[in-house]
């Protein structure tokens, strides 16, 4: 299977890759005129033959254009700030299952240290959603927004499928949730869903207010406690069954 690299754009019939990805292919991957890759500008994808490498850059000329399929749904996911070896990987997993926007949340329950950090953390994280979107094969690497409060993050959501995941005996269940969001679709046009994930020990009452009063709907991934982590990949995989489908 050929490897994929994002380039900023197309133009011209060539393209060129440059920075830490143009190294890798370069020095690492050993890459050669003549040889063939996929490049996309996160809109379009092409085959692409290697013209020229240097230490800074490979230069490309773009041979055919490859299906770029349109997803049926879009996801920003709202997470909470965890352990920073637990929110890397739900970052990297969130990548592979076509996550298109990631805000960090400094929730009420989030570590101090951890959010702290988290701007100093930001050029790594960006390297963690570009690697995975290429290891997946991604049209796009998910935007990464700066850290945020939840309030902030819950009042300037605009999707019309709003979905807190919740350990609370009430929530309902995430498949009524979303299957109930589903029936209302139109067909054709994508939908955007913004899915909120909290931290360990879970939302607070105002963070669960905010969220209502934000017209986040509560959902629940069923009797078990899970960790952050493992609820981000529940969650979006749940998001594909209904509406990928």
């Amino acid at each position: 299977m050929r490897r994929r690299f994002f380039v900023e754009r197309f133009a011209n019939g060539a393209a060129r890759l440059e920075g830490e990805s143009a190294r890798h292919l370069g020095r690492v991957l050993r890459a050669e005129p003549a040889q063939i890759y996929e490049l996309s500008d996160g809109e379009s994808i092409f085959l692409a033959r290697v013209d020229r490498v240097s230490s800074q850059q490979v230069d490309f000329s773009l041979l055919e254009a490859l299906p770029a399929c349109a997803p049926r749904f879009q996801t920003s996911l709202l997470l909470a700030l965890v352990k920073f070896d637990r929110f890397e990987w739900a970052l990297e997993k969130a990548t592979e299952l076509g996550v298109d926007t990631i805000v960090p949340l400094a929730a009420e329950r989030s570590e101090k240290a951890f959010v702290a950090a988290a701007a100093k953390r930001a050029a790594r994280w960006q390297k963690i959603l570009l690697e995975s979107a290429q290891q997946a094969r991604c049209v796009r690497v998910p935007v990464l927004q700066a850290a945020m409060r939840p309030a902030s993050a819950f009042a300037q959501s605009v999707a019309p499928v709003r979905v807190l995941l919740s350990e609370r005996a009430g929530a309902p269940p995430i498949q009524a949730v979303f299957s109930g969001a589903a029936s209302k679709r139109v067909e054709g046009e994508p939908l955007r869903i913004d899915l909120s994930v909290g931290p360990e020990g879970g939302w607070t009452e105002r963070e669960f207010q905010t969220a209502s009063s934000a017209a986040f709907v509560e959902a629940s991934l069923g009797k078990s406690i899970l960790r952050t982590e493992t609820a981000v990949i529940a969650g979006l995989a749940a998001a594909h069954l209904y509406f990928d489908a």
